[in-house]
């Protein structure tokens, strides 16, 4: 018996070296999908776990899986305010094994740093600005009693430079929105950076920072408990999710105009054809009930951009952001 056992032993061949086999024999050309099933598609964040796009795209890894017919995959690589995590997307293979997720931090880079390691337009392959989130002007109600945007401008008025607000590292859209309101407001208070919207939301709950801007879908739990109060929304106009929150811009602040963008991109040179066929399975993912119920309750609005739209949308946004650069009074790091 134990003969039969040993001719039979070398059938449970493990799939891959099958393939491996069909490959050294120039036959894997009937197996497409099998030889490349076993590849994952990594996408790259280069922002903490619990920042608003962590959130945004883990809620959509499941559809966009079943849709692009390979696991995705999501590694979080943060660091200076995104640019240590755009970095390695940006020397990966254009091959659309290795994306990226970034927000609007990634055409904000050139105006507040002296030099970045990459160009946010000529380095990379720009596939679909795929939604927008709202901005929430956030306080601390145990350190900050404030109700609403005018009471939050008289506190901090009555104290110049004793309140210290947080950002989620600096020249991030988290920085620029709180910078443009201290701006508007007339206020002065110590800003306080973080390694990303994680580690600065702790510190807003712990009360270690006093108020700051922060993304809807990861602040949503802390509201609705209490532990961190929104006094405005920074969109240009309500969100239905928080429809009873009034702008800044309604509440005295005109001209305050600061939302939350994400988009997926690949690195430079990647094909044509894998450019388009990326673009039709976020479509797909996005499109998914699962999907848009969880967009839905995070409050961001899902609209994808087609990807030449989404290049000639990251020049004009990168103009746009040199000017609130300069309105804000933000150095050059």
């Amino acid at each position: 018996m134990q003969t039969h056992n040993h001719h039979l032993a070398p059938v449970k061949l493990r799939r891959r070296q099958f393939l491996g086999m069909l490959g050294a024999l120039g036959m894997t050309a009937g197996f497409p999908a099998l030889a490349q099933q076993d590849r994952p598609i990594t996408l790259i964040l280069p922002l903490s776990p619990g920042s608003g796009v962590d959130t945004i795209m883990r809620s959509a890894t499941q559809a966009w899986s079943q849709a692009a017919g390979h696991t995705v995959v999501v590694e979080n690589k943060p660091g200076a305010g995104g640019i240590v995590g755009t970095s390695a997307l940006v020397r990966s293979a254009p091959d659309g094994y290795t994306l990226g997720a970034v927000s609007n931090n990634h055409v904000i880079f050139p105006s507040v740093y002296k030099s970045v390691p990459f160009d946010p337009i000529k380095d990379v392959t720009p596939i679909s600005v795929i939604g927008t989130t709202p901005l929430l002007l956030v306080v601390n109600p145990r350190r900050l009693p404030a109700q609403n945007v005018q009471e939050l401008v008289s506190l901090l008025k009555a104290k110049p430079g004793a309140y210290n607000y947080a950002s989620s590292g600096n020249g991030t859209i988290l920085h620029l929105a709180a910078e443009m309101f201290n701006h508007l407001a007339g206020v002065q208070a110590r800003h306080i950076p973080y390694k990303g919207s994680g580690p600065m939301t702790t510190a807003l709950l712990g009360g270690e920072v006093d108020y700051g801007v922060l993304s809807l879908p990861p602040t949503l739990p802390h509201l609705k408990s209490g532990a961190l109060h929104a006094v405005g929304n920074g969109g240009a106009s309500r969100t239905p999710s928080l429809p009873e929150l009034p702008t800044i811009a309604e509440q005295g602040l005109a001209g305050y105009e600061m939302e939350g963008w994400f988009a997926a991109i690949a690195p430079a040179g990647l094909p044509q054809d894998k450019v388009e066929l990326t673009y039709q399975n976020l479509k797909e993912a996005f499109a998914d009930a699962k999907v848009k119920e969880s967009m839905n309750a995070q409050g961001n609005t899902i609209k994808l951009v087609p990807p030449a739209d989404t290049a000639a949308y990251f020049a004009s946004e990168l103009k746009k952001y040199a000017l609130v650069v300069k309105q804000a009074g933000i150095q050059r790091m």
